[in-house]
């Protein structure tokens, strides 16, 4: 059945997570299906920055370490995400960059299963991921094996061997979604540790770290969960493993007792002990205040709209554009909050939508890529997107010389 704009308009009238809409700040005129690559503006964020800035470091200077509590932000923000992750407070913080912290887990798993040499991963992971594992590799003297499997072949490469499973659970590229309890049961099966991305998850759906017994997990807050361009990542590791695991980068902040400046290193017994250095203040306290929004919601909510604008999405595109090819799940269960197609000139059918005020992004080597985040989005902005999507096809609008040549940033 063809829908038109009074039926898109009854839905956004019945939807119960419109008011957040206002929550954010949207260009007019701007259609945005790209926070799974970088969240939209939360409205509060700027205020709480600016005082930041003018008043806690202007004003309070080094004392702010103390009378604004910044040493704890690691603490106090992670404790935030843990709860739209399923983990238990104490178990997760916030810290560094996802790259480093993939590195700081992969090196603890190697090291609590002496004897296996196995990073076992799936040829969908992301690129960074492979790349620190790698870099462990040739840090170890190609002690390590990196094995790669299809994302389908998991489970039953899981064996005796494997000291590690990491895996993202949301594939960056098509949305695929991997089954985390099952696997991470499976890796526990044959002794081994599991390890998980939640970049793309985060936020996004409900994810349940403690209830899949995870072992670790790492992840960005600059996606689903809006903490701005170069936001700090976050690592979780499981209680059974806080006593025993030790980060291999032993920065002052993870020590036991980082302001009695000993000479040797004793790790926190907590899971403090994975962070390295200095806390980046003014990017977590934007994190921090951009949490707030998720204070009026549920990820059951949020999953729930989720999939009813990527439902949405798809149909139309599917009718609008029949040569276009999904490349995202077509159940929706088995998906993130995302949506992919395949297009052979993907880059330039990207550069012709935004310039058209849709905002998605490319990957290569020709996926157009859409998120769908509920917390801002509108079903009249989804059915408009597809609307615009197109005409850009129908007419070829996408085969102008400016909108072949590329950036850096994709």
């Amino acid at each position: 059945m063809e829908l038109d704009a009074v039926s898109i308009e009854q839905r956004d009238t019945a939807d119960p997570l419109a008011h957040l809409q206002q929550l954010f700040s949207i260009p007019d005129g701007i259609i945005y299906l790209d926070g799974n690559s970088l969240g939209a503006l939360p409205k509060n964020v700027s205020s709480v920055l600016t005082n930041a800035v003018e008043e806690q470091w202007g004003k309070s200077l080094i004392k702010g370490w103390n009378c604004h509590n910044w040493i704890d932000l690691p603490s106090r923000v992670g404790n935030r995400i843990a709860k739209l992750v399923g983990a238990e407070e104490g178990t997760l913080i916030c810290a560094d960059s996802t790259s480093l912290n993939v590195f700081k887990v992969l090196a603890t798993a190697m090291k609590l299963r002496p004897g296996r040499k196995v990073i076992l991963s799936d040829t969908g992971n992301f690129p960074t991921d492979l790349y620190m594992a790698q870099g462990l590799k040739e840090l170890t003297g190609g002690d390590i094996e990196l094995r790669l499997v299809a994302p389908e072949e998991v489970e039953a490469a899981l064996d005796e061997t494997v000291a590690v499973m990491m895996l993202t659970e949301v594939d960056y590229r098509t949305g695929r979604k991997h089954d985390m309890s099952a696997l991470t049961e499976k890796a526990h099966s044959v002794g081994a540790l599991a390890m998980w991305d939640l970049c793309h998850s985060a936020g996004a759906f409900p994810v349940h770290l403690k209830e899949a017994n995870v072992d670790f997990a790492v992840g960005c807050s600059y996606k689903y969960l809006n903490g701005g361009p170069g936001a700090p990542a976050f690592v979780y590791v499981a209680p059974k493993h806080q006593a025993t695991s030790g980060n291999p980068l032993t920065g002052w902040m993870g020590h036991d007792a980082p302001f009695a400046f000993d000479l040797g290193y004793t790790p926190s017994a907590k899971t403090d002990q994975m962070r390295v250095g200095t806390p980046q203040v003014l990017a977590m306290t934007a994190l921090n205040a951009s949490l707030d929004v998720f204070d009026h919601t549920n990820l059951e909510a949020l999953q729930a709209k989720s999939i009813e604008l990527s439902e949405l999405f798809i149909s139309e595109v599917k009718r609008r554009c029949p040569n276009l090819e999904l490349a995202s799940p077509t159940d929706p269960m088995k998906r993130g909050s995302q949506v992919s197609f395949r297009h052979e000139q993907g880059y330039a059918v990207m550069q012709a939508l935004i310039d058209r005020g849709v905002i998605g992004d490319f990957r290569a080597p020709n996926i157009i890529r859409f998120g769908f985040a509920p917390l801002y989005l509108s079903f009249a902005d989804v059915f408009k997107a597809a609307e615009i999507l197109e005409e850009i096809i129908a007419g070829d609008l996408w085969d102008k010389p400016e909108y072949h040549q590329k950036s850096k940033v994709t």
